[in-house]
């Protein structure tokens, strides 16, 4: 009898529990196929991109004088999207001297709660613009829509916002010192998360009372020169932020250039170690945030329903094009055939095509050398003797797409284990106790992040202690908030951004014993 009083019609198998259902009756329920979803397209018509962009410089946008442009193209489908200025070494120092000018004549005086306003108001213009925001990142980056819309644009008016809250708490952060801003901060960020990245660097920047030049992508300046317009329409005085887009070249002239005091930087190991060298014994300032190989540990008594999803949006988030990714799955033995069959049934359901298609959720690789170098590095895994799996899909005809890939039977000597590859690639290595678990976690030269699933609070701890990473989760991956600083170890740089920590590398303290 229900809650109401009314008698419930009984079910088919009576109701004996684990009863089974009379054949007659299961050959009258229809029969359903694989799902099938029709394409929900994201509508661009919100967003205006102009065939040509400057440099934006003192608060407005200015031709280069290098003379030298070079093309975005959408990865989806290999059409050119806009031309951008490619800025030289003369466009820097002007962005550098405009940073100066303003940082000396009134930005670095001007008080906290003021500043607090500014930064505000950015935040909330990226909340009333985000749906514009997040359909040029989809439309110049290649992820899904539903990534950009739900995690980036959000992310990066929340970090706007956090920063809004500490820019006249400054004294406040570090007991017994005064806090003073360092000065003109040059700022280089990767393609994976172009505007997320520019709210990372800026938003502390700014807070502190530095001035900034930042130096997008080549592959994706255009939400970054979208920004300038959020800029101007936040009223925040020229020359406090500089946008300079470019190449490699425009990178170094930025970091190199003498007017900068501090540099941020986040991209790959690589270029990261050009830039130690290019600053060692300078006495300027440097944070970097580089490249991982995380481990994303699997115990036995942890709920596999819930680890199953959390290997997903740790390894296939922005086509594992992301620099914490879960690229490492470490299994306990006694339950590694059971995890790798519910993840492969999962893998069987991701959708990979046009990343504006709001279900999609492999959208495409980032450009034609990213997916080079993501199809050598599978392929150096077959040879090796791995076993590949990857979900029957077709692939669009255009653009540059890389199905989900699941590798297992994988040694710590393989490539695939050791080397990041940055797509949507999964290694699956197997262990029996939780010191062989620590042992292959970190037995790689990178630090950022790791992943650990068990119901035991205890294991969880006694795990973290001895991770060799930045970034630990529990029962979770992927999860950042701007109040908690993110950042790594050994080659994956130092240096933090985020949370009070994050502050630190844009401030000079004076009376601090630290």
């Amino acid at each position: 009898m229900s809650d109401t009083g009314e008698h419930l019609p009984a079910s088919p198998a009576g109701d004996v529990p684990g009863a089974e259902v009379p054949e007659r009756v299961l050959a009258d329920l229809p029969e359903f196929g694989p799902a099938s979803y029709a394409p929900a397209p994201e509508g661009t018509d919100l967003v205006h991109i102009a065939e040509d962009y400057g440099l934006f410089i003192g608060g407005e946008m200015v031709p280069a004088r290098s003379d030298r442009a070079a093309p975005t193209v959408n990865p989806a489908t290999g059409e050119t999207l806009a031309t951008f200025a490619v800025g030289g070494a003369e466009d820097v120092d002007r962005a550098v001297l405009a940073a100066r000018e303003a940082y000396e004549s009134h930005w670095r005086d001007t008080p906290g709660s003021v500043r607090a306003r500014y930064l505000y108001r950015v935040a909330r213009l990226l909340q009333e613009r985000s749906r514009e925001f997040a359909v040029l990142e989809t439309l110049d980056g290649g992820k899904p829509i539903k990534e950009s819309r739900d995690v980036d644009l959000p992310l990066a008016a929340a970090h706007f916002f956090h920063h809004a809250g500490w820019a006249d708490k400054l004294d406040y952060a570090f007991a017994g010192a005064e806090a003073h801003p360092v000065g003109v901060v040059g700022q280089v960020i990767p393609w994976n998360f172009p505007l997320l990245m520019a709210a990372w660097k800026l938003a502390p920047a700014l807070a502190a009372g530095n001035t900034v030049v930042l130096k997008p992508a080549e592959t994706t300046p255009l939400t970054a020169l979208l920004l300038t317009e959020v800029l101007r329409d936040a009223d925040l005085p020229p020359g406090v932020v500089n946008i300079v887009t470019g190449d490699g070249t425009t990178g170094a002239a930025t970091v190199a250039h003498p007017g900068v005091d501090k540099v941020a930087f986040t991209g790959s190991t690589t270029v990261g170690k050009e830039i130690q060298r290019t600053l060692a014994g300078t006495g300027r300032r440097l944070t970097l945030e580089l490249g991982g190989k995380a481990a994303n540990i699997i115990f036995e008594d942890a709920a596999l329903d819930q680890v199953t999803e959390g290997i997903v949006g740790g390894i296939y988030f922005n086509q594992g094009q992301v620099c914490c990714a879960g690229s490492r799955l470490l299994v306990q033995e006694s339950v590694a055939d059971a995890v790798i069959s519910k993840l492969r049934r999962r893998m069987d359901t991701l959708l990979v095509g046009d990343p504006l298609d709001k279900n999609t959720d492999i959208g495409a690789i980032n450009s034609a050398v990213q997916l080079r170098k993501i199809t050598e590095l599978v392929e150096s895994g077959v040879r090796q003797g791995a076993e590949l799996y990857q979900p029957s899909c077709a692939l669009p005809e255009r653009g540059w797409f890389f199905p989900p890939t699941l590798f297992c039977d994988v040694s710590p000597s393989h490539r695939i284990a050791r080397e990041e590859i940055f797509g949507p690639v999964l290694s699956v290595l197997t262990f029996r106790t939780a010191d062989e678990a620590v042992e292959k976690a970190n037995n790689t030269p990178y630090g950022l992040s790791a992943g650990i699933w068990t119901e035991k609070g205890s294991r969880i701890l006694w795990m973290a202690e001895r991770m060799q990473a930045g970034v630990v989760w529990a029962n979770t991956f992927n999860r950042f908030d701007p109040a908690s600083p993110f950042g790594g170890y050994r080659e994956s740089g130092f240096g933090r951004e985020g949370g009070r920590q994050g502050l630190l590398p844009y401030l000079h303290l004076q009376g601090a014993q630290l």
